[in-house]
């Protein structure tokens, strides 16, 4: 079973976006469409995380994984 690595929230309002990884290199996406829509649930590819978001993610993402996640994203 694949372990988790981190979790990052890319929030930038009240809602919700928040990327998990895992060892496997599986990407966890939990977001909030509007609030009667929220905790919606996507594995993703890291080709289909934009740009901009892989630069947030990594500027949020903690120090002690941050060479690990790079790696997942294929960043820069």
């Amino acid at each position: 079973m694949e372990k988790e690595i981190c979790k990052i929230s890319i929030a930038s309002n009240w809602l919700g976006d928040e990327y998990i990884f895992y060892d496997n290199h599986m990407i966890k996406r939990i977001f909030d469409n509007h609030s009667l829509n929220s905790n919606r649930v996507e594995w993703l590819e890291p080709s289909q995380i934009s740009k901009q978001n892989k630069d947030k993610l990594i500027k949020a993402c903690p120090e002690e994984f941050k060479e690990q996640i790079m790696q997942i994203l294929d960043y820069p």
